[in-house]
């Protein structure tokens, strides 16, 4: 290792909570965090290993660990370890000192230039142990690789009937990304080397007396653990027209995101409407918009009104319009009708109130439920939506030594106003979460974990960050910021709790909110209306 001098500093007189990003001499872009916790200075790679966020514009907790200000993701300053989604790599940590006047970094070049480090070496499957997981998505590559971080050296299994590889599924809809080696959240390099063995195919049932399951190939795998994260299935209409007429979408996997732009063809242009104002639907509405006439048809007075209220749903209206996006909202859908040039295309959808808005295609954004069918005749109990009831641990009750997570999991939510009632949360980050909590629970049973706080971010025109869950109901929003300029914070309330806080433009206040609920030291509801700032709150209590 070498020692390299930064720039611009004479010395470590940090306060404690303090984070500073500095540059490194004789290093090209060569850039580390420094951040006092407890006394002592800490090195670290200076940006998010998720998107490539400043983790100096980040926020610390009191355990001694930095959050990402954009989507969550938490590190731990001292070893540099993932504590939270959706980071899979791991800070690099370097040795810091100082002496003479100024401050030096020892450590590799390369690794001070990249600063992030994957944090799992390569390991040789042995033993009896036989894990099987069922799914490919979030929850997967959070298990497996947490498997893999605390030691396992059990043999692994995963069963994915989507892509080989499990990819960055969030930036489908946002970005509209049809290469599926852009996405790859590991490559098979990574599989090989943690000797996991990745197969394509779809189970087709479980046999949960004998331990195995069995695949649309009539393969069978047995197992001695078994973990289902097969995610959600996007849901059709049962209207007319709906199922006959082609050129109708659903977004889940990178063969509908080549389907859609197969549609829209390199003339553009093209008249598209989205059915459901969700997250999904805005967010696919919004990527399309920019060289096509693009309508999206809503339910509700405002987008996203049943989970954000009213008034932060007409921010993400406006947010939209700027883009050209067009609204039929409070409306109800009709039917589907065929092309005048071709029967087999759909040409225009009907709304109920006589409306018929012309289609050269049409995605459907209207939720997703539990793929769960396989599981039916199982014997396992299902949910009336078709979701799995776990336990703290993710563990199916009634089951040995099987797991669900993911959208198909009920678990008990103990974040702010939860009080451990069931909740089925439809996040990329609870899924990663909840995969990594089940790694450690298989790894290190005697290990209590605390709940996490659930996470998601939406690019509605500007980049929305959510943390917490109004699984209880809300009774007030107190809104700070100016919405009408996209920039705010609204913290939805329960009496004086804050159950969960949605911000746009004003990082990183959901990242503070999201710490800040972790510790049980949420501002209530007085608080912030008395004009008290989240991130004006200190990091040691």
């Amino acid at each position: 290792m070498s020692e390299f001098k930064v720039k611009g500093l004479t010395s470590l007189e940090l306060k404690d909570g303090e984070m500073k990003e500095v540059e490194i001499e004789g290093i090209e872009e060569g850039k580390v965090l420094l951040a006092k916790s407890g006394g002592k200075v800490h090195a670290t790679g200076a940006k998010c290993t998720h998107y490539g966020a400043p983790l100096a514009k980040g926020v610390m907790n009191q355990r001694g660990s930095v959050t990402c200000p954009w989507h969550g993701a938490c590190f731990n300053l001292s070893t540099g370890d993932v504590e939270d989604a959706p980071a899979l790599d791991a800070l690099e940590i370097f040795t810091v000192s100082e002496r003479d006047g100024a401050v030096y970094i020892k450590g590799d070049q390369a690794k001070i230039k990249s600063g992030r480090k994957n944090p799992v070496s390569a390991c040789k499957a042995q033993g009896q142990d036989q894990i099987v997981v069922v799914g490919g998505g979030s929850g997967t590559i959070g298990f497996i690789q947490a498997l893999r971080e605390h030691g396992s050296k059990a043999n692994v299994t995963v069963i994915s009937k989507d892509e080989a590889l499990p990819l960055d599924r969030t930036k489908l809809s946002k970005a509209l990304i049809s290469d599926p080696s852009k996405i790859q959240l590991r490559d098979q390099d990574w599989f090989d080397a943690q000797s996991i063995k990745n197969i394509e195919d779809e189970v087709t049932s479980v046999d949960f007396s004998s331990k195995s399951v069995e695949t649309a190939s009539g393969k069978k795998y047995p197992y001695s653990k078994l973990v289902l994260a097969t995610g959600g299935t996007p849901k059709r209409l049962p209207l007319e027209g709906f199922k006959d007429l082609k050129n109708i979408f659903v977004l889940r996997k990178v063969s509908d995101v080549q389907s859609i732009l197969s549609a829209v063809g390199e003339k553009k242009g093209k008249k598209i409407v989205v059915v459901g104002s969700s997250f999904i639907g805005m967010e696919v509405g919004n990527a399309l918009a920019k060289e096509n006439s693009v309508t999206i048809i809503g339910m509700e007075k405002e987008p996203l009104e049943a989970v954000m209220g009213q008034e932060v749903g007409k921010v993400f209206r406006a947010q939209l319009e700027k883009s050209g996006v067009k609204f039929q909202m409070d409306a109800s859908v009709e039917k589907a009708t065929a092309s005048s040039s071709d029967s087999s295309v759909v040409g225009a959808i009907h709304l109920k109130d006589g409306t018929a808005l012309e289609a050269d295609l049409v995605v459907l954004g209207v939720g997703v439920a539990p793929a769960t069918q396989f599981l039916k005749s199982s014997g396992i109990s299902l949910e009336k939506d078709g979701a799995i009831t776990v336990d703290e641990t993710f563990a199916v009750k009634g089951q040995e030594s099987v797991y669900a997570i993911g959208d198909i999991a009920k678990y008990p939510y103990y974040g702010p106003g939860g009080n451990g009632t069931p909740v089925r949360i439809e996040h990329w980050n609870v899924a990663q979460n909840a995969g990594r909590s089940v790694a450690i629970t298989l790894t290190s049973p005697s290990t209590k974990q605390k709940p996490f706080i659930p996470v998601f971010w939406s690019a509605l025109g500007s980049q929305l960050r959510y943390c917490g869950n109004t699984v209880s109901g809300y009774d007030d929003v107190v809104l700070k910021g100016k919405p009408q300029e996209g920039s705010f914070a609204a913290y939805y309330t329960k009496d004086e709790t804050v159950l969960a806080v949605a911000t746009m433009g004003m990082d990183p206040v959901m990242s503070k909110c999201k710490i800040l609920m972790d510790e049980g030291r949420m501002l209530t509801k007085s608080e912030l209306q008395g004009d008290k700032d989240p991130l004006s709150v200190a990091v040691v209590a």
